[in-house]
């Protein structure tokens, strides 16, 4: 089961979806992100996800294409090291900031867009 979390914080939004990230719940996470395209600036934080499947990869590709598209700011924090390794390795981390803290992804996120 996937629960996703919503909350404002200083000058941003944070998406942390909890729980695995696959075929069987990415419609819930794919929604989830579409109501949150228009925040000016995204933090998606998935520390509490255990697994990501091609799928889950696709509706975060997609979630951060469209908030892009509406002019916002994206940045994901996630400290999982499997889970790095593969955002790394399909080259995930080129087209948005992957930070291991919530700190250093906000921070990214005050800095003027880079990218």
């Amino acid at each position: 089961m996937l629960d996703i979390q919503v909350e404002e914080a200083d000058s941003y939004t944070v998406c942390r979806p909890v729980g695995e990230l696959d075929a069987y719940n990415v419609s819930q996470f794919r929604e989830a992100l579409g109501k949150l395209t228009s925040r000016p600036k995204l933090l998606i934080d998935m520390s509490a996800v255990p697994f990501v499947d091609s799928a889950g990869l696709g509706a975060l590709i997609g979630g951060i294409r469209r908030a892009r598209e509406a002019g916002g700011e994206v940045a994901v924090c996630c400290n999982r090291p499997t889970l790095t390794r593969l955002l790394h390795t399909t080259g995930f981390d080129r087209i948005v900031t992957v930070a291991e803290t919530m700190a250093e992804a906000a921070g990214a996120l005050a800095e003027p867009a880079s990218r």
